[in-house]
């Protein structure tokens, strides 16, 4: 597939989630290529008028920079009640709606945000759909910078192979932002992945995983459908 169907694609997605939020709203703002064509589309619908009075809480540094560009109020968590709606997007999408997420390093923050909205809308393509989580993409773990070699071999005697996410175009290791190191695990596959959530973040030094279990409402997908972009509700 080309990278002109995916980019078209991942828009399309974008949109349809940005089109279902609703004048006065508290929105939360993922992270993340796909989510960044609803920010922007949300920015639309503000600056035409079709939208009124919404406030967005990102879930990192991207998100809030995006936000401020297509002219979207930000607030914090510390003040508001509830999230009405949040859209993000995800690494790997199960038949039963488990996410795997944190390619961008941002799912503690993610996961927050989403837990608390009233809606959660997963936005992703196509090629993010699998079987069995973990069979795609690693999962990612973020930890304290203190305590990366226990939870290593933590991890590994659970029968993960770790590997400590290394800077693109910066000598040294991912720093997330809350000042952490992130961990990505192969599984191979996660069967029981409600269980395995919490079995990781018991593991001393661990702050969160990227499995995001009973959190999505509705996950869209994107398609390509006799070479144009469809999207569909899975």
């Amino acid at each position: 597939m080309s990278e002109d169907a995916v980019k078209a694609m991942k828009q399309q997605v974008g949109i349809a989630a940005a089109q279902r939020v609703q004048s006065g709203s508290i929105v939360g703002l993922g992270t993340g290529s796909t989510t960044a064509f609803a920010i922007e589309h949300l920015g639309d619908r503000l600056k035409s008028g079709d939208l009124k009075d919404i406030k967005g809480i990102p879930t990192s540094f991207q998100a809030s920079v995006l936000a401020k560009k297509y002219g979207i109020p930000l607030v914090t968590l510390d003040d508001v009640e509830k999230i009405d709606i949040a859209i993000d997007g995800a690494d790997e999408v199960d038949p039963n709606k488990v996410l795997i997420k944190g390619g961008g390093a941002a799912h503690t923050r993610e996961k927050i945000v989403d837990s608390l909205a009233d809606v959660f809308i997963v936005v992703v393509d196509s090629t993010k759909l699998v079987e069995t989580l973990g069979s795609t993409f690693p999962l990612p773990v973020e930890v304290l910078p203190v305590a990366v070699s226990p939870v290593t071999r933590a991890l590994e005697a659970l029968g993960g192979k770790p590997e400590l996410r290394m800077g693109v175009k910066k000598d040294g290791p991912v720093i997330t932002d809350q000042g952490n190191m992130i961990l990505d695990v192969t599984f191979g596959s996660i069967p029981n992945p409600a269980e395995f959530e919490k079995t990781l973040n018991n593991i001393p030094g661990v702050l969160d995983n990227g499995l995001f279990v009973g959190l999505a409402d509705v996950v869209l997908v994107g398609e390509i459908k006799e070479g144009q972009p469809i999207v569909r509700e899975l």
